[in-house]
């Protein structure tokens, strides 16, 4: 089985072309503009690699993984707009280079674009694949409007905070898994395995994306420090410093959230620093990486075809940017 460096490679090569039009311009250079900052691209990767898990990758995969790549930067852009986020992997996002309203087009469209390329798959998975596209397509929505009715209430039970990011960002990486799985003929006990694998695998990874929003470095993450604490966002940080501050501490920290200053994310990380929520964040990291291996080392293939989710696993939830 390839390694994901290797794959990784290999798609971004197959999707550096245009996907759009050229006319009218002032909708489709705007996503041709987003598509060239680049990104991890680990969604359509993973896509690949759940089906040479089971057999060699099937052609249209890399449709499927084309897909899944569009409507990921889909989701990206409106994304920002409803964060008000200026940078985007260390540029301008869509919305403040080329306006509010052409960026919702821009991002509609792309979502089109990422049906156009499912619609080139075989008709035998074509509805197995639309149908669990198309669900984490609603999936991902109800993630990201519970993201955002999380910012209005004071409190925000972990609980409730894992059921968000398990639909704002563990269906897909599951999901990309699971539609590679499908193509490459698995067994539905092992396209669910390999799921679960994606979800639990999603939690930590979020973990780590919350982590890096607070301590990572700017330059390698791409994005404005502490953008998160700025958007008065609920993370896995903030409701474990809610969680173990006392009464007075509690005010204090909302005090402090409910500020609008420049000084703002420094008193915050202050705090998340007192309370050790950093170190905690890194054991609940590992946690969610340990139960993802446990339902990687059920799926019903030979060891050493897993080495490679293995490896991409630990870089997912180890990465500095």
């Amino acid at each position: 089985m390839q390694s994901f460096k290797l794959l990784s490679e290999k798609f971004a090569l197959h999707f550096e072309k245009s996907h759009f039009p050229s006319e009218p311009s002032s909708l489709y250079q705007p996503n041709d503009y987003f598509l060239q900052l680049g990104g991890k691209r680990i969604r359509p990767v993973l896509c690949l690699m759940g089906n040479e898990l089971f057999d060699d990758i099937n052609p249209d995969a890399w449709q499927v993984a084309t897909a899944i790549e569009l409507f990921h930067n889909f989701t990206l852009i409106h994304d920002d707009i409803m964060d008000k986020a200026p940078l985007r992997r260390g540029k301008e996002t869509v919305h403040v280079k080329f306006g509010e309203n052409t960026a919702l087009l821009a991002g509609d469209v792309m979502l089109v674009a990422a049906y156009d390329y499912l619609n080139k798959i075989d008709t035998s998975y074509m509805h197995s694949v639309i149908n669990l596209f198309n669900k984490t397509a609603r999936e991902v929505c109800e993630g990201q409007q519970l993201d955002m009715d999380f910012e209005k209430n004071d409190e925000v039970s972990l609980e409730d905070y894992l059921h968000m990011i398990e639909l704002k960002t563990s269906v897909l990486l599951a999901s990309s898994l699971k539609l590679g799985s499908i193509m490459g003929g698995a067994s539905q006990r092992n396209q669910n395995l390999l799921s679960e694998f994606g979800k639990k695998l999603g939690i930590a990874f979020q973990v780590q994306d919350d982590y890096l929003d607070a301590f990572g470095d700017p330059q390698k993450v791409g994005k404005q420090p502490g953008g998160d604490i700025k958007s008065n966002k609920k993370t896995f940080l903030l409701i474990q410093a809610l969680a173990m501050a006392n009464d007075s501490q509690k005010k204090e920290l909302k005090n402090i959230m409910a500020e609008n200053n420049d000084n703002k994310t420094e008193k915050v990380l202050q705090l998340f620093h007192d309370y050790k929520v950093n170190e905690w964040a890194l054991q609940l990291k590992n946690k969610y990486l340990d139960e993802a291996f446990v339902h990687l080392e059920d799926v019903a293939v030979l060891s050493k075809r897993k080495e490679a989710l293995q490896e991409m696993a630990k870089f997912l939830v180890q990465r500095e940017y």
